[in-house]
């Protein structure tokens, strides 16, 4: 073959793989999803008195939607244990018998918000396995494990906020973080069926897995079905103690639920049905406020 004729037959062989990166990038950008807006994310409250279900469904929020737990309760005794600075603060108030400013509880969802990798992490959109990219004008492709991700963040809050002022003040750090609440979901259960389910719940204290004496035992009794150790049930998961906790439940909550009711975010579902009758119930919730999230965004 003369010099010519190679030179040629190899043009041709560029001409073709250009034209075959030019199609596979046009794939590449067609299957990436278009970029959420902060109105398409899920960032949920779960409200509901103790024993309500709480503990039971925020984990499946998190597993199915991929977002980060945020428990205030839980947050604040790390935050004690760690001695960060916010925690030192609320133990030096909780040692003189003082409740934790709002200020610091806000503080510490902002803290999770920014450096918790679960809540960074939360609807991580799906990239194309194949992406091309120009170094030295050249066209090349790089391996899926090489992009970087796109995420957007996402969170269920369970414990807080308790009053308005709170409400009022999480509504603040979001807007300063250009991010909104998309709904408030309220469990809803009776007194005297939430004492029954209390005194019998039993708790594996690393990880907030839930388990019930009656209507969920563990597989073995007093142990944890996924590492073997052993559950405790609360020392305040008595009777008087519950129907004090309550009542503070109900004084506090009602301005709370009437607040985002006039935002029109509150949503009511019944815990008084078998959990995954309950999950079903909040999977349709979420989605419904996904794709009106999606319709205003549009």
């Amino acid at each position: 073959m003369a010099i010519t004729d190679e030179l040629e037959y190899l043009k041709s062989l560029v001409t073709q793989l250009q034209s075959k990166i030019t199609t596979l990038e046009e794939k590449a950008k067609a299957s990436v999803a278009p970029k959420k807006t902060p109105a398409q994310q899920l960032r949920t409250i779960l409200i509901g008195p103790p024993g309500a279900g709480k503990g039971t469904q925020a984990p499946r929020i998190r597993d199915e939607f991929c977002v980060c737990h945020l428990a205030t309760g839980d947050m604040l005794r790390e935050q004690v244990a760690q001695k960060t600075p916010l925690g030192k603060k609320a133990k030096k108030i909780m040692d003189a018998g003082g409740l934790v400013s709002d200020d610091i509880m806000v503080h510490m969802i902002k803290d999770q918000l920014e450096h918790n990798k679960a809540c960074k992490n939360g609807y991580v959109v799906p990239l194309p396995r194949v992406a091309v990219t120009e170094q030295n004008s050249v066209p090349r492709v790089l391996p899926p494990d090489t992009l970087p991700p796109r995420v957007c963040r996402s969170f269920v809050l369970d414990g807080f906020p308790r009053t308005v002022p709170q409400a009022e003040k999480l509504d603040s750090m979001l807007a300063d973080r250009k991010e909104k609440l998309d709904s408030v979901v309220e469990l809803e259960i009776p007194d005297q069926l939430l004492i029954s389910r209390i005194t019998g719940r039993l708790i594996h204290p690393s990880s907030g897995r839930t388990y019930h004496k009656e209507f969920q035992p563990p597989k073995k009794v007093m142990t944890d079905d996924v590492t073997g150790e052993p559950l405790i049930q609360r020392s305040d998961d008595n009777i008087d103690t519950l129907t004090k906790r309550l009542k503070s439940f109900h004084t506090q909550t009602g301005p709370v639920v009437q607040y985002y009711k006039d935002k029109g975010l509150w949503r009511r579902i019944d815990a008084t049905q078998a959990p995954s009758v309950v999950w079903d119930n909040l999977r349709q919730v979420f989605i419904a406020a996904h794709q009106q999230g999606k319709g205003k965004s549009s």
